[in-house]
């Protein structure tokens, strides 16, 4: 705890002082994102750090393997949609990226099981992507899988997003742009998902 309010002090002598104006602008006019990020919870892959992004740019979601449950409102608590519809029909926010990473433990979960049959939570969560474990087992061992089922949980994700009616009407007005990346932890690489459905390296 204490590395943390050692961290809270340099952000108050340094961070602060240089984005002061900044966050009085965003208290007294309100927040304008100009995209949320749809990304995974894992500490090496942080959407502000590796889009460079200052206070109020990114509206932020993350939550293990970086996924987007179908639409379906019921009674239940659905945390990643409530957000999901806070940023596109109240923010109003123009894009959506969902953003996977190499290496993730969320996806090495669903290929290999939780790492603790008596955890709660983290086994239905990623039934959320059971269809992209199923493909990926089908054709390849789940060692190899590992890149390919990461990627196609970003896939699968925006394809969960055009589901939910309020998503896809916009991107059908053309009010709102979905996107697909992939960042590599090992080489700091980010890939972004083309019109042909494959992942490329971001030129720099």
């Amino acid at each position: 705890m204490q590395r943390l309010i050692n961290g809270y002090r340099k952000f108050r002598a340094s961070a602060w002082q240089e984005h002061r104006a900044e966050f009085e602008r965003l208290a007294a006019e309100g927040q304008r994102p100009r995209a949320l990020v749809i990304a995974c919870s894992d500490s090496r892959a942080d959407p502000a750090l590796i889009f460079n992004a200052g206070p109020g740019e990114l509206f932020v979601i993350r939550n293990v393997a970086n996924l987007v449950a179908p639409f379906g409102p019921d009674d239940n608590y659905h945390g990643t949609s409530a957000a999901i519809e806070f940023a596109v029909r109240g923010l109003e926010v123009p894009d959506i990226m969902v953003m996977g990473h190499a290496m993730c433990g969320g996806v090495h979960a669903l290929l290999h099981g939780t790492p603790n049959p008596s955890w709660h939570f983290l086994g239905n969560w990623i039934q959320i992507a059971r269809e992209v474990r199923e493909r990926v087992l089908a054709c390849t061992s789940a060692e190899e899988g590992q890149a390919i089922a990461e990627q196609d949980c970003v896939r699968l994700s925006l394809a969960n997003l055009m589901t939910y009616p309020w998503v896809r009407d916009a991107v059908r007005a053309g009010t709102l742009r979905l996107h697909g990346g992939y960042f590599d932890i090992r080489t700091g690489v980010l890939q972004a998902l083309g019109p042909d459905g494959a992942f490329m390296a971001v030129p720099i």
